[in-house]
């Protein structure tokens, strides 16, 4: 069986706390953060404007850009978010969830950076039921 996996990358300006971490990052501060969404499939559309592919990339952009106006770029994570501790983890989570509440198909995985060295990739476990 054949599978394509898709990313659509995106990148907001934020700034949070992390209340419990033993370091700077306890106190408020910002990040340049760099994310990606990822599509998994087994199938490429037949016919239409997304023929040849899982999901056109547009149409994915219409399911991120919401969260990044309205709780993402230049917020303050822990208040938007309503994580009392935003870790690069907490975030990808958040964003995987809200992404899947709203039926993005084939939604498969959420990757974060919030340095150019530092990330994480949230995927959850799918039962096949």
């Amino acid at each position: 069986m054949e599978e394509w996996t898709i990313f659509k990358e995106f990148r907001f300006e934020a700034a949070h706390i992390l209340p419990h971490h033993g370091g700077k990052c306890s106190r408020l501060h910002g990040h340049s953060w760099v994310g990606r969404v990822y599509l998994k499939g087994n199938y490429l559309e037949k016919t239409g404007p997304s023929q040849g592919m899982i999901m056109d990339y547009g149409d994915l952009k219409k399911y991120v850009q919401p969260l990044l106006d309205d709780y993402l770029d230049h917020y303050f994570l822990n208040e938007t978010t309503c994580l009392e501790n935003p870790t690069s983890e907490a975030i990808a989570k958040w964003i995987y969830e809200k992404l899947e509440l709203a039926e993005l198909p084939g939604l498969y995985s959420v990757e974060i950076r919030e340095t150019c060295t530092s990330g994480t990739i949230y995927k959850k476990e799918k039962s096949n039921f």
